[in-house]
């Protein structure tokens, strides 16, 4: 077997019903999970109808690269929603689909990683679990930037040295952040699109949240939109995920796409060919379907605030916590240490939040996600309410 299987820590969730298991939860409450960040709204009926009108698809094999229409539909979307130059995306040469980002996440690091070099792969600290899992399986070293409040939950990258950076081969970005919500300012995404030239890394940008925000007028920035910016419309060294999971609440379609520097998407391309991920036709019908509408999204986020608003007010003088910048999580402090927190809350009350130091890694004696919980709230607003309500009377005892 592969050595560095040994090296893959349990998934958060493995251990949060460990965490369970040793207590009992009250049978008269019914069980409230605002752990999995799992979107719970909707998925949109003419995206369900589009994939049952192309259901006869069934019989062809797809390709890797996926029909035409689709890459081209993301071109158009990526154009618009990131304000890019007319035909700087070309679909055929900057845009490939693939079955949801977490296993391009996973290839993507398979693929650039030189394991010859001593590698490093920067990452966000807490963070998807799937990128300390890529860069162990690639055989390179993780190296975590801890994401703290005191740098309003950013990666201080001003701190990183040039050894660091010297050896680093790919660079993850989470923006919005999964568990923080926190959103990367264009200025901060130009100066590490100076240190990738300089350093000659990868910049990969996790944008699977970037449609959940709650003003209308200012969405967040992306990482091509950085580019363009600069005038590099070339993307260079910069590549994005992007899903239909949180944006349409279609997790369950595995649909999303990479975007960026051509000359990078090339190779990707060949190693996909190889490692046999193409996307079914009638998931890219679908997807064309999903891509090419904006209302759903916009009343997917009216559900999202609705639901903070009320939370919010609730929680307000029980729980140290506020709005992210976008997003579904709340990263919210714990009055005692985190696990304590999580396992006494499902005891009694019967609801479950994920740890923040599940999700989170250890590095000169400190995680950054301890004494936090991180809370998804893709619950209905009911129960997101009777939740709320939970978690002020679980609070109340704390402080007694």
């Amino acid at each position: 077997m592969n050595p560095d299987l040994q090296r893959l820590q349990p998934y958060p969730f493995e251990k949060l019903a460990v965490l369970k298991a040793a207590v009992s939860a009250p049978e008269n409450l019914s069980h409230i999970a605002l752990s999995i960040g799992e979107p719970k709204h909707q998925s949109p009926d003419f995206v369900k109808q589009t994939l049952i009108d192309n259901i006869d698809k069934l019989a062809n094999y797809p390709t890797t690269k996926g029909i035409p229409e689709l890459s081209e539909a993301i071109a158009d979307w990526l154009t618009t929603r990131f304000q890019l130059k007319s035909k700087s995306i070309n679909p055929s040469r900057n845009v490939i689909p693939v079955n949801g980002t977490r296993e391009a996440i996973f290839a993507f690091a398979q693929a650039v990683i030189d394991r010859s070099k001593n590698p490093l792969l920067v990452s966000p600290n807490p963070f998807y679990q799937i990128y300390e899992g890529a860069a162990f399986l690639a055989g390179a070293e993780p190296h975590f930037l801890p994401c703290l409040e005191t740098n309003n939950f950013i990666p201080d990258f001003d701190k990183v040295s040039d050894e660091t950076w010297q050896r680093c081969q790919l660079l993850f970005l989470c923006s919005p952040g999964n568990p923080t919500g926190a959103v990367i300012d264009s200025q901060a995404l130009q100066k590490l699109i100076g240190l990738a030239d300089k350093f000659d890394f990868i910049i990969a940008s996790d944008e699977c949240y970037s449609e959940l925000y709650f003003d209308e007028q200012r969405p967040p920035i992306g990482l091509l939109q950085a580019c363009a910016e600069m005038g590099r419309d070339d993307y260079r060294r910069c590549v994005v995920f992007h899903s239909l999971s949180k944006r349409s609440n279609l997790p369950g379609l595995r649909s999303g796409f990479v975007a960026g520097d051509g000359d990078i998407l090339k190779p990707f391309l060949l190693y996909r060919t190889y490692h046999g991920c193409a996307m079914p036709i009638q998931h890219q019908f679908a997807s064309i379907a999903a891509w090419g509408d904006e209302l759903h999204v916009k009343a997917n986020r009216d559900q999202y605030r609705a639901k903070f608003d009320a939370v919010l007010n609730i929680l307000e003088g029980s729980l140290e916590v506020s709005k992210p910048d976008a997003g579904f999580y709340l990263w919210a402090k714990t009055p005692i240490g985190d696990t304590d927190f999580a396992q006494q809350l499902f005891a009694q009350q019967h609801m479950t939040v994920l740890p923040g130091s599940y999700i989170g890694r250890e590095v000169d004696g400190n995680n950054p996600g301890a004494n936090r919980v991180r809370m998804a709230l893709v619950a209905s607003l009911e129960e997101c309410i009777a939740g709320a309500e939970r978690i002020k009377q679980f609070t109340a005892t704390l402080n007694k």
